[in-house]
């Protein structure tokens, strides 16, 4: 199986504010948007975007048992497993295991983001 495909799209658009779903638990301060999915594997690629001053310091940081890379598209966010800020242009490829977040953003934030959970760990 292949990941799904789209013809030219602009997810930035205010016509296609309803593409978006609210990340369960951050009270619509954090969305995602699904690009492409492989149905099979589960493998994705989504932009997660982060309204300006959420803060979610407060909870827990994320583990995953496959690998994930991001792309800070524009804004900033916090990283506190880190204890570092990332900006546009900054990018990292995850190991699976690899703890993340919790997160905050002063300005709010635009991560693509490309998931590969049909590599989990055995």
């Amino acid at each position: 199986m292949t990941k799904s495909t789209i013809t030219y799209t602009n997810f930035l658009s205010l016509a296609n504010e309803h593409l978006w779903e609210d990340v369960p638990g951050t009270n619509g301060m954090v969305r995602f948007c699904t690009l492409s999915i492989d149905e099979e594997t589960g493998d994705y690629t989504r932009l997660t975007k982060f309204m300006p001053g959420m803060d979610g310091t407060n909870g827990m940081g994320k583990v995953h048992e496959y690998p994930e890379e991001v792309y800070i598209v524009s804004g900033d966010l916090y990283d506190v497993a880190f204890r570092k800020w990332l900006f546009a242009g900054d990018y990292a490829s995850r190991p699976p295991g690899e703890l993340h977040g919790p997160f905050k953003t002063n300005n709010g934030c635009l991560v693509i983001e490309v998931s590969f959970p049909n590599r989990k760990l055995a």
